[in-house]
C-alpha cells in the first residue's frame, strides 16, 4: 500500500490509499520500472475502516517527523490480522503525471495541474540566517 499526504502540521491531509498488486507480491525494481504487470488500485478496494486506519497511521507519522508540503508513505498489511505497518515515508516522491501522488490526488478530485499549483503555493524556502562576511553572528 501507499498513501500520499498533502500539507503541513494539523492542516496535513491524507489522500486515498493506493493498493499495489504485483505478481507473486514481488514489487521489486524490475516489476516497478520494466514491466507492465503491476496494477495500481485507486480507490484501493480496501474496507473503509482499513483505509481510514492506514490514513490515520500515515498522518500521525508524517506529522511526528515534521514532514511538510507533500510526501508518500509506503506500508504493508499483515495478512493474519490486517494490521498496517509503516515501511517508509518518501519526502520527495515522484510528481510526473503518471506517478502515485498525482494518481491518488485525481481520485480525490484534484487535477495534476491544481496539485502542482497547490504545492508551489505552499512551498517555503528555508535558509539559515546570514552572517556578515568574516564576522561572527
Amino acid at each position: 500500500m501507499t498513501c500520499p499526504v498533502l500539507g503541513t502540521g494539523a492542516a496535513a491531509r491524507a489522500l486515498p490509499v493506493i493498493r499495489i498488486e504485483a505478481p507473486n507480491g514481488a514489487y521489486d525494481y524490475q516489476n516497478k520500472y520494466f514491466t507492465d504487470v503491476v496494477q495500481y488500485h485507486c480507490p484501493s478496494g480496501l474496507p473503509e475502516a482499513e483505509e481510514r486506519e492506514i490514513q490515520r497511521l500515515v498522518l500521525a507519522s508524517y506529522r511526528a517527523l515534521g514532514c511538510r508540503g507533500w510526501g508518500r508513505a509506503d506500508l504493508m498489511i499483515r495478512a493474519s490480522d490486517r494490521k498496517p505497518f509503516l515501511l517508509e515515508i518518501n519526502t520527495s516522491p515522484g510528481m510526473t503525471s503518471h506517478s502515485l501522488v498525482p494518481m491518488s490526488a485525481r481520485a480525490a478530485g484534484l487535477s495534476y495541474e491544481d496539485l502542482c499549483l497547490m504545492l508551489l503555493a505552499d512551498a517555503a524556502l528555508d535558509a539559515p540566517a546570514s552572517t556578515p562576511a568574516g564576522g561572527a553572528a
